[in-house]
């Protein structure tokens, strides 16, 4: 399994991963504990991992740069935005459809 980027949706207690290979395909999609996503991490070599910048994250973004992961912060605006334009394009492809 290739992975290229990963993207993590941060909970309380449960973490979202997904996995993107060179082509921008999905590869992986797992649900982690904070213990379990830190020990999955340890041993992959991956070129970026992307996460909502928020309290938790800072914890856990220096976590992963001691594992020597690229680690990038994103603003919420971002993603909500980056989300907002998807649920669009999503909503007219299926009006287009109908």
């Amino acid at each position: 399994m290739e992975l290229h980027t990963i993207g993590i949706d941060l909970g309380k207690t449960v973490f979202h991963l997904v996995g993107l290979n060179r082509r921008g395909e999905f590869v992986v999609r797992k649900k982690f504990s904070r213990k379990q996503l830190l020990h999955f991490t340890a041993n992959l070599q991956v070129e970026l991992i992307g996460m909502e910048a928020c309290g938790g994250a800072h914890f856990l973004g220096r976590a992963l740069q001691e594992q020597a992961h690229a680690v990038r912060l994103m603003p919420t605006a971002a993603l909500i935005a980056t989300a907002n334009a998807y649920a669009l394009q999503h909503a007219q492809g299926m009006l287009a459809t109908a």
